[in-house]
């Protein structure tokens, strides 16, 4: 059975597991901050949609699901100006998407399992065409993400207090959406439409209760995505079980374990952790 990891399908599963999940254990905790686990889940919903008209154009499904959710964020961030406008921004685009998803699945005249796989993940049928995707979408991401990750941290914890000081508060949500959506679109193709979750929200959960330091929350958040990605792949592989359960598995029992020893390890830091928010220096100031 170890003879599996020399395989090139294995090691292009490897490969883009790897890499969609450091861009979701970078992209967790920002989405936790902002409270956009809905946000999440309905770019994921909506990326079905775009599968199921790729395979109906004959399309590849990840270029499809990459389309579509660009496309939500973009409309989410058009619709959703306000805090308390994006919920519902968010809902009906995802009911409009799922419509469509519909649509596009009843007039499709081909076999539709590859829009389905979307559903679960399809790790294991990563090509090479979809591997070099991958590295393209996630080193734009992370590139922009860590240009404007201080100025959108500040005004994710503190958005009254960030505008007042003349940061770009609604420029960076819209920016941080679509930059969500292309997370979305790599970690759909690990986990799948149904499972999302696991990357982009538990293991930044977990990373912020084991520590205050926001660094140090994006690298552990990032180290429970890895572990969880790379032992999913590995318990499928020996077990012939799907890889979206271990990883969600993995992820959750990181979860619970944060919620154990969390206490213990931040001991009396929540002040100084509350202090240090909301007042980082903005570039330029």
């Amino acid at each position: 059975m170890t003879s599996l990891w020399h395989y090139a399908f294995v090691q292009h599963a490897l490969a883009a597991g790897v890499m969609a999940a450091i861009l979701a254990g970078c992209v967790g905790p920002i989405v936790t901050i902002r409270n956009m686990a809905f946000a999440v889940h309905g770019l994921a919903e909506v990326g079905f949609t775009g599968a199921a008209g790729a395979v109906m154009l004959g399309a590849s499904p990840m270029i499809g699901v990459l389309t579509a959710t660009f496309a939500a964020a973009a409309a989410i961030g058009i619709l959703g100006v306000r805090l308390r406008e994006r919920d519902v921004a968010i809902g009906s685009v995802l009911a409009f998407g799922i419509g469509l998803g519909v649509l596009f699945l009843s007039l499709t005249k081909r076999y539709a399992a590859e829009a389905f796989s979307i559903l679960f993940g399809s790790i294991l049928a990563v090509s090479q065409e979809d591997l070099l995707r991958v590295a393209f979408v996630g080193t734009i991401a992370l590139a922009a993400l860590a240009v404007i990750y201080r100025p959108l941290r500040f005004a994710s914890v503190d958005p009254e207090v960030a505008e007042a000081r003349g940061v770009p508060v609604r420029l960076l949500s819209s920016v941080f959406l679509l930059l969500l959506a292309l997370a979305v679109s790599e970690a759909v193709q690990v986990v799948g439409v149904l499972l999302i979750l696991t990357l982009l929200v538990v293991p930044s959960a977990a990373a912020q209760r084991l520590t205050p330091q926001p660094r140090l929350v994006v690298v552990y958040s990032v180290g429970v995505a890895l572990v969880s990605t790379v032992g999913g792949l590995a318990g499928a592989i020996y077990t012939s079980l799907p890889v979206g359960f271990f990883v969600s598995a993995f992820s959750f029992a990181a979860y619970l374990l944060a919620r154990v020893i969390g206490p213990r390890l931040m001991g009396g830091t929540r002040t100084a952790a509350h202090a240090e928010h909301p007042v980082a220096p903005i570039p330029g100031k």
